[in-house]
Order: structure tokens, then sequence, then C-alpha cells
């Protein structure tokens, strides 16, 4: 008999709830969230969201234990790496190394999880990704509030890539001021690309340029890396979100490709009245637990937990029980073994009382000894973090002064365009200032784009009849 799946998805604009009974949609809800209790991905008002969430279970009286839940991948980050073959003892602290080495953001301000998936011989090739660690404290922080503790959590990209049965597929995700591109491969989200879409456009028509040329950058990527193995008309294209509901411009996204478009074809049948286009992130989420429709199946077999270890909820293991019986046990032996031999102590008091002043002495000196290592570890650790924080402090700075050459140094050679300030808060850079044509603005943004130091580049503003604007970046 096929177990219950429970599954909650926060987004920007709306709480999802959804429970499958194997493949089959068991309950549904949704209640909607009004703007600036949720933004970008991150809970602003947890109290006000836990609420919701509160309300949301009483309504449908479903469980609140053992839910999957999902951060929306706002900033996070993807890899495939590849190392020599370790043993399991030690993969660990690998994975940490390479975390470090390829993921820009400072390790203490993300959480990161990984999964081995199938590599060449002698190798351990490994799935890596980031996720802020804001948007996901107040994510788990808004559900305990809300009563709900969640034993597995997915990033939404990754569960909208576990539900097409394809070995190789394109799906285009468009969410608001969001978009996001994911290739599989082999069963493997080899690219996961999410941008950011005007705020001031409200249709996907709207949309539709900078969605199709994103569409065109992701396949001319990962071409460029598989010459072997290219992207080709033969690879589906999916679509969802707000695109799902506009079939009218998807030959537009892909232009004359050749590719295929349809929508991201749901794994359930949906009862009547469930719009499956508006749970799909759910319906991927309980995908982790729905096994016996995969068999030899394409779904990804990308299916990390991403649920950071601090908020694992602890599991009953029998050696809890046994080791303090058993501790109690030896206890009551040992004073059984003492009341026999009290008769023979007396014979041997004089030396057992050598004997304790010897080990006092000895306890002593190793407690003086366990001072002084104490000690000795202690600088050696302070001394680690001094030269990590130095090495870091040199590699943002080197990395600042080179964004910001490149920006003054290719305004500096147009004439017809000026900067007036460049904020530059780490991952995020904002540029402000005047040309005296729109075409200069658009052909420095092009070079910044083509710089290939930049994951984004968007004019946000230009006005004053085209000789005031800004430009933001992103690393």
């Amino acid at each position: 008999m096929a177990r219950k799946v429970t599954t909650l998805f926060i987004r920007d604009t709306a709480i999802n709830l959804l429970v499958m009974k194997g493949t089959r949609v068991d309950k549904w809800a949704s209640s909607p969230l009004e703007p600036g209790l949720v933004s970008q991905g991150l809970i602003i008002d947890e109290a006000g969201v836990a609420d919701r969430v509160k309300q949301l279970f009483k309504e449908t009286k479903v469980s609140s234990d053992k839910v999957i839940t999902a951060v929306s991948g706002h900033d996070s980050l993807y890899r495939i790496v590849t190392m020599p073959e370790l043993p399991e003892a030690v993969l660990p602290e690998a994975v940490r190394r390479e975390v470090k080495r390829t993921i820009p953001t400072p390790i203490e301000d993300i959480y990161y999880s990984h999964q081995r998936i199938p590599g060449p011989k002698g190798q351990a090739r490994i799935f890596l990704v980031s996720h802020p660690r804001n948007l996901t404290d107040a994510l788990i922080k808004t559900l305990r509030r809300a009563g709900v503790r969640p034993h597995a959590m997915d990033l939404a990209p990754l569960a909208l890539c576990r539900i097409p049965d394809e070995r190789r597929a394109i799906i285009i995700n468009v969410r608001l001021e969001q978009l996001e591109v994911m290739v599989m491969t082999n069963r493997i989200p080899e690219v996961v690309r999410r941008v950011s879409l005007p705020a001031d456009a409200e249709s996907p028509g709207e949309k539709l340029p900078l969605i199709a040329e994103e569409f065109a950058r992701t396949v001319k990527f990962y071409n460029s890396g598989h010459l072997d193995q290219p992207l080709d008309p033969s690879v589906p294209v999916f679509v969802c979100g707000e695109l799902a509901e506009a079939p009218d411009i998807w030959p537009a996204v892909v232009g004359k490709s050749g590719y295929s478009v349809l929508p991201l074809p749901s794994p359930v049948d949906p009862p009547e009245g469930f719009n499956p286009y508006d749970f799909m992130v759910n319906i991927g989420l309980a995908l982790r637990e729905v096994r016996s429709t995969k068999g030899e199946a394409n779904f990804s077999l990308v299916d990390l937990n991403a649920l950071p270890a601090a908020y694992v909820p602890p599991t009953f293991s029998i050696l809890r029980v046994l080791i303090p019986v058993g501790i109690v046990v030896g206890l009551g032996l040992i004073v059984l073994a003492l009341i026999l031999s009290q008769n023979a102590r007396s014979e041997i008091d004089s030396l057992r009382v050598q004997v304790a002043d010897a080990e006092r002495s000895v306890s002593q000196r190793r407690g003086e000894i366990n001072t002084l290592r104490s000690q000795i570890n202690s600088a050696g650790a302070t001394g680690s973090q001094l030269r990590s924080t130095i090495t870091s402090l040199q590699r943002h700075r080197s990395e600042m002064y080179q964004d910001l050459l490149l920006i003054t140094q290719r305004a500096e050679a147009m004439p017809d365009l000026s900067l007036g300030t460049v904020n530059h808060s780490g991952s995020s850079i904002t540029i402000s200032g005047k040309a005296s044509a729109e075409d200069a603005i658009y052909s420095y943004a092009r070079f910044l784009r083509n710089s290939g130091r930049f994951s984004d580049v968007w004019i946000p503003s230009i006005t004053g009849t085209g000789t005031q604007f800004s430009i933001e970046l992103k690393k």
C-alpha cells in the first residue's frame, strides 16, 4: 500500500501544500501571500508566514510531521566536480575543500550538499550545490514556528528536473521576475542557470526577448563544452511556470533552432480542480520518495537532501537504550566484585595508599600536559584562522580591483559615456552614469556581459532622454 508524502513549497506569491499517495494526488491547497511577506525566496515576515502555514495544515487536516520542503534556489550555485576515488571517511573533507575552491561565496554564508553521481572508473564524480544560509535559516525557523518539522529539503530547480522522464532535456521555468534554464544530460542537471527578468514586465510576452536570449546563450554555453554530444533539435524543451500558460510565444523562445517545445509533463493524473502547473515543484519534491514508478526510467539521478545537518531530526537508535543499560549492569558487577574482595584488601591497604599517591601525581602531570596541549592547539587554530582570513581578503580585494579596472577602463575608452558612481558589494555591482545616447549604454553593457567576469548584466533604468542610466552586475 502506497504511503502518503507531504510536500510544502513557499514561494514569493503563495504557499503550496500537496499530499500524494503513491502517484495519486490525495490533498492539495494553496494560500496566496501579499507582497512583502516573501521576497526573492527570503521570508521577511516569519511570524506572518508561519501563521499562514499553520492555518493551511489546519484547514486541510494534514499532519505536519515528516514534511518535504524546498528553498527557491535564489543565489544558489551548482557544480559537478571530479576527484580521485577516495574512502568515504575522507570524502566530506575533500568536498569541503572543493566548495571553498569552486564556490565564490564565503563558506560561512552558505549551506552545501553533495551526492556521488556516475563517473569514470577510479574517480569520484560529485554533484555539488550551495544555497544561502539566511534563506534556509529563515525557512526552517518559519516552519518551526508553524509546528512543521521537515525531514528533507530540496532546491526548486532540482525538484523540477526530477519530473521529465528523459535522459536529455531542457527545462525553462518563468516565475515573476526570475528565469531558470536547466539542461539535463544523462539524467544529471548539468547546467542550472537563474537570471533576473525586468521588474516592470508583467506578461511572458514582455519578457520574451530576454527569455529567448538566455535560452540561446545557455544552449551555446553547453554545446561549446560538449562538442561530441551537443544539444541538437532532438532534445525536447519543456516549459513551466508562467510560460506554460502562453503557448503562442513558445516558437519565439527557441527561434529557428528547430527544437520542439512542450509543457513540462505532469507524472500524476490530476483530479478535478487540480492544476499541476501550480504545483510542479511540490510534485518534484514528492517524487523523491515515489520510487515504484521509476524502475529503469530516465528520471534525474540527483536526489540529495539539502536539509542542513543542524536541522535534521534525530533518529531512534537502539544503542541509545543499550549503552546506558550496559553501563548500569557493568557498575553493578564492579560493586559486587568490590564487596567480594573486601576481605583480601586489608593486607594490601598500605600498598594501595602508595599507588593512590602515585596515581594522583601522574594525574596532576597529565592535567598540566593537557592544558599545555590545549593552549598550543588554540594558538594554532587562531593562526590558521588569521591566515585564512588574510587569504580571503586578498582574494576579494584582487577580484574587486579587476572588476573596477574593467568597468572604469572601458568607460574611459568611450568618449560619449561617463561614470557617476560604482557600488561594489561583493556579488553585486551597481553602476550609474551619463551617456550622450542609448546606443553607448547598450554597447557598454554588452562589453561587460561579454567580458566573462559577470554572470548577469542588467540595465534596470535609462532616464533623462537617454542620458542617465544604471547597470546592475552579478558575479
